[in-house]
Parts: C-alpha cells; sequence; structure tokens
C-alpha cells in the first residue's frame, strides 16, 4: 500500500506531507487549495507525462516523493516486484518499503528514481502500475471508449491466457498469409532470382574451389616460376649438410661427417666437460640430419619440370572468374554460395510448395478461428455475470431502475477479400482483429422500460461516475483482482448528492475491506465513512496549500463546511455529528 506521499511545488502545494493507513482515506477542501494535485502527484509517480505549467510559480521544479509497501501483495506479485527492483539495481529501505519519486523541471526533462536509483519513467511505471489503480474524470471518460470497456470485461472474464494464444495464431496466420500472397505475386520475379541462383551456384560447383584454395595457389605459382633457382638452393644445402654423393672415395665432407668426427673425438675422453659438450654436438647432428631429410623431402616433390606451372595457372585463372563474380576471396565466394543455397530453398514457387503454403495458411485460419470462437465464448459468459452485477451495483447506488447490459457481438465483414477477414466455423467472415472479433459495448438505460443505449449516449456525468464506481467494486471483489492494491478516485461522486452520495460512501467503505482506497471527495456524505480523513488546506503563504489530518471536533467542523459552510452553526456541526455518526454505525 502507499504509506506516505510528499509532495513539493506542485500547483497550489508549496511543501506537503500526507502519510495513509489501510481502508479508506478521503482528502477535502476548498475548491482551488489543491486537492487534486495529490492525485496528480500519484499520476506522476505511475509514469504520466510531465507537465512543466504544473511546477509552482518561482519554483524551479516540482518533486513528487512516494512511499509504498507490499506487505499485503502475495508471494507471486511480491516476486514480480523484486525483480522489477532488482533489474532497475533499485533497493529497499531499512523497513522494506521502496520509494518512488519523481521531479518535474520547469525548463528541463522529468526524471524518475526507484528504490534511491534514477530509472526511465516507463520502469517506475512498470512498478506503481502493480500498486497503484488511479481513477479521475478523465478516466470515467475513458470508460466509454471500447478498447476500456474490452480490457474491463476481460479483466472479469480473466480472458488473458486465452486471448495470449488466440494473438500467437493470429501472427503466425497473418505471416503465412502475407508469405502466400507474396509468393503469388512474385511468381515471376521470383522465378527469374531462382534461376539466377541456380546458374550460380552451378558454376561455382564446375569449379569446386577449396577453402583458401586461392591463397594456396599464389604460393604453388611463386614456387614453380622458380623451380631451377629452388632446385640448385636445396641441392647445394643438402650437399653441404650431409656431403655429395658422388665422392669418389666414400668419405663425406658434408657437416654431419664433421659433427660426427667432432662428436666421436670428444666422447673418447674420460673428462666430464668434454663429455658434456659431446651430447651438444649430437644434438646439432641430430637436427642436421633432419633437415636434410627434409631437403631431401622437398627435392623430391619438386615437377621435373615446370609444366606443372600452366595447369596452376589454368586453375588460378578458373578461381578469379569466381572471385571477379561473387567475392573478394574463395572463402568470400564459399560463403556467398551457402547463403544463396539458403535463398534458393525459400524460393521454391512450384505448384507444390504453393499448395503447401496454402495448406499451412488453411490450417492456422482454423485454429485461429475456433481460438476466436473460445475467446468470444468467454467473453459472453462472463459479460453476462458482469453485467447483472454491475446492475445490482449500481440498484445499491440509488440508480434502483438502472439497467447495465454487455453486448457481444462479432465484427462481421462483407469483404472476403479483407486482409483480416476470417471465416468462422459457422461460415461467417469476421474480421480478425488484434484483441478478436468481438465488438464490446457498455449499454445503460437508467430507467427500466427504456430503450438501452450505448454508454457513451446514455450516461450523465452523475451516472457516468456510478457505473465507474459499481464497475470497480464488482471487478475488484471479482477474484480476478488481486487485494492489495491501492485504488485512487479523483471526485468519482461528480455530478451525485443526496442519498446516492450515501451510498457511494458505502461502497467505497466496502472495497475498502480488501484494498486501500484513497478518494477526493467534496461531499460529506462520502467523507463521514473515512478512516482517515485529510484535509487540504490553504497556509496563508502566496497562495501555498498543506495538507494535515482532521479527527474529533476538527473533522466535525470540516463535514459540517461541506454541508453548504454551516461551520460556524450549531446546526451544522450537529448535522455533521449526525452524519458521521450513522456513517459509522453502518452496518456495511
Amino acid at each position: 500500500m502507499l504509506t506516505e506521499i510528499r509532495i513539493e511545488s506542485l500547483g497550489a502545494i508549496s511543501v506537503a506531507t500526507a502519510e495513509f493507513d489501510r481502508g479508506l482515506t478521503v482528502l477535502t477542501g476548498e475548491t482551488g487549495t489543491g486537492k487534486t494535485m495529490v492525485v496528480t502527484g500519484l499520476h506522476l509517480l505511475g509514469g504520466a507525462r510531465a507537465d512543466a505549467t504544473r511546477v509552482r510559480s518561482g519554483a524551479a521544479r516540482a518533486v513528487v516523493e512516494g512511499r509504498f509497501t507490499t506487505n499485503d501483495l502475495d508471494d507471486g506479485a511480491c516476486a514480480g516486484l523484486d525483480e522489477m527492483l532488482d533489474a532497475s539495481g533499485a533497493e529497499r529501505d531499512e523497513d522494506g518499503s521502496v520509494i518512488a519519486l519523481r521531479s518535474v523541471s520547469r525548463d528541463g526533462p522529468s526524471r524518475a528514481y526507484l528504490g534511491g536509483r534514477s530509472v526511465p519513467a516507463k520502469s517506475l511505471s512498470g512498478f506503481t502500475t502493480e500498486l497503484l489503480t488511479l481513477h479521475g474524470q478523465n478516466d470515467q471518460l475513458r470508460l466509454m471508449r471500447p478498447e476500456e470497456q474490452r480490457g474491463a470485461l476481460d479483466r472479469f472474464a480473466a480472458a488473458a491466457p486465452a486471448l495470449e494464444h488466440y494473438r500467437k495464431l493470429r501472427d503466425a496466420w497473418l505471416s503465412a498469409r502475407r508469405d502466400l500472397i507474396d509468393r503469388r505475386n512474385r511468381a515471376r520475379e521470383l522465378a527469374q532470382e531462382a534461376d539466377r541462383l541456380k546458374f550460380a551456384l552451378n558454376e561455382i560447383d564446375s569449379v569446386d574451389p577449396q577453402p583458401a584454395e586461392d591463397d594456396a595457389l599464389v604460393a604453388d605459382i611463386l614456387r614453380l616460376s622458380e623451380l631451377d633457382t629452388l632446385r640448385e638452393a636445396a641441392l647445394g644445402a643438402r650437399a653441404a649438410l650431409s656431403g655429395a654423393l658422388d665422392d669418389a672415395d666414400g668419405s663425406g665432407s658434408g657437416a654431419t661427417d664433421s659433427l660426427g668426427r667432432a662428436r666421436g673425438l670428444l666422447e673418447s675422453t674420460d673428462d666430464a666437460t668434454l663429455q658434456g659438450l659431446a651430447g651438444q654436438v649430437g644434438e646439432a647432428l641430430t637436427v642436421i640430419v633432419d633437415v636434410a631429410r627434409e631437403l631431401g623431402g622437398f627435392l623430391d616433390e619438386l615437377p621435373v619440370d615446370a609444366s606443372a606451372l600452366e595447369s596452376k595457372l589454368a586453375r588460378q585463372a578458373q578461381l578469379r572468374t569466381l572471385t571477379r563474380k561473387y567475392a573478394a576471396d574463395i572463402d568470400g565466394v564459399l560463403r556467398w554460395a551457402d547463403e544463396s543455397r539458403q535463398r534458393l530453398a525459400q524460393l521454391d514457387v512450384s505448384e507444390e510448395a504453393l499448395t503447401a503454403l496454402e495448406r499451412q495458411a488453411d490450417e492456422l485460419a482454423h485454429e485461429l478461428s475456433e481460438a476466436a470462437v473460445d475467446l468470444s465464448t468467454i467473453r459472453r459468459k462472463a459479460a453476462k455475470r458482469l453485467a447483472k452485477e454491475v446492475t445490482a451495483e449500481l440498484s445499491a447506488l440509488a440508480m434502483a431502475d438502472a439497467e447495465f447490459t454487455i453486448g457481444v457481438s462479432a465484427d462481421l465483414v462483407t469483404d472476403h477479400d479483407d486482409p483480416a477477414a476470417l471465416t468462422l466455423p459457422s461460415g461467417e467472415p469476421a474480421r480478425a482483429g488484434g484483441d478478436g472479433i468481438d465488438q464490446i459495448e457498455f449499454g445503460l438505460a437508467a430507467h427500466r422500460g427504456m430503450t438501452v443505449l450505448p454508454l457513451a449516449k446514455s450516461a450523465s456525468g452523475g451516472e457516468l461516475s456510478r457505473v465507474m464506481l459499481a464497475l470497480e467494486v464488482v471487478l475488484a471483489t471479482s477474484r480476478k483482482q488481486a487485494a492489495g492494491t491501492t485504488m485512487v478516485f479523483d471526485e468519482v461522486d461528480a455530478g451525485v448528492g443526496g442519498w446516492a452520495a450515501v451510498q457511494i460512501g458505502r461502497r467505497l467503505a466496502r472495497l475498502a475491506r480488501t484494498h486501500q482506497v484513497i478518494v477526493v471527495t467534496h461531499l460529506p456524505q462520502v467523507a463521514a465513512y473515512a478512516d482517515v480523513h485529510l484535509v487540504v488546506h490553504s497556509t496563508g503563504g502566496k497562495g501555498a496549500s498543506g495538507v494535515r489530518p482532521v479527527t474529533g471536533d476538527d473533522r466535525v467542523a470540516e463535514l459540517a463546511r461541506m454541508l453548504a459552510g454551516l461551520g460556524e452553526s450549531d446546526s451544522g456541526r450537529a448535522h455533521a455529528r449526525e452524519l458521521l455518526d450513522a456513517a459509522q454505525n453502518d452496518e456495511i
């Protein structure tokens, strides 16, 4: 829950701190003192767009700081919040609470902080959205939008898994359709591309280049072009090491013979030093013998004549033909060939391939239509229950004759060529939108027997406020919305008075049994039901306002003020005390 909020230089509020507890908290005060700034501050903590004009005159920036505890949330919700905090590097305070802060500069961008770390406003919103549900007068207007109505119905119906399954199938179906249409429309172009790739791959395969072959050829060609020089050098070096092979007397004159004699002379002595040097000479002799042997192998591999040079040059010319067309070197040519084979596999424009694509698209369309119908069935069943429960709540909110309805109908299309047209199992074509095939419409008849009209055309401001409250009470008391959320209502009682105001107070108090509820109100009938009563008041300094809790006689005086400004009269106080006693003794 939200335990505390501190506001600096926001609108009419200079510096104010408000502490909250469980249950129902109301904020009241004279018009213009800045009651709504508390809700504005909570909207800023919720990641709403920062408005520099809200910064108090004479101040450089406005700051809103909120302290949240998560003790009332279930383990799953807490784990999700902890993941957000870890991802942002944020930390809990010593008492386990989390501090969220938003600053709005008059001249520069806004800044957001979570758990002592600077974070994007979106990250702050992701955290506070799990803890705060904000309902202002603009939210009431949003309730008239079809997407808001669908969202409310889906929350009640717990339709999120079915909706996610539908969306995944829809993405796959649209992708398969686009691929099929692309293949059909570009068949000639794709066939030409396939022919070009086949020709190129055949040319490469006929040459059959090997990895790094072009570099190896350069080395071979260089060797063959200097064949005589290389042979003479190798022969001379081997003769120097091993001696001439055709010595007439058989006595070797190479380095190996000389080293052999030197080693023998050293080994024939008993001197330890000379014996050690004999070992070193033996090691040198081993190296020389190995080099001589390798020189012999080198000479054996050298062509007898330079005819091999011509074949190497011819092979080099073949490889250069490929590198001129497809890549800078042979390794690049081989990579291009691999990529082209993959591309060619995707360019199958044969009748068999098109038939396979059509079959895939049809199968996905069938699965999608079944998923769409399943989602619609979930919504239709939930719509009946939700409409019935909201109607019952409206009856308790002094709208006894009202009838609330929820229409769920398929968005049928007449054009089968519509890119999103989906044939349902019934054979009817419907538009497969991102949220399903359904059109959701909330309707209201304020009195029995009247024609039910869309909510946007039938509800007055006061009626719309009560519809929203009734809807929130039903959603909050259902198992579809977890307890522990802080719910904030900004003048949800606008346009309401009398007995209806009392019923709104009772419903808010009932809602506060499972949720922390914060209400900005101008009605004493609602304020009388509060567990905590906060007053936004003028501090007397250049139009500045502050927030203070009221109890006892001060609370009675505030309720009397709200009762048409009767705070100074005995009758006003008596009326306020009577209202307060009635609310406190009400068995909700």
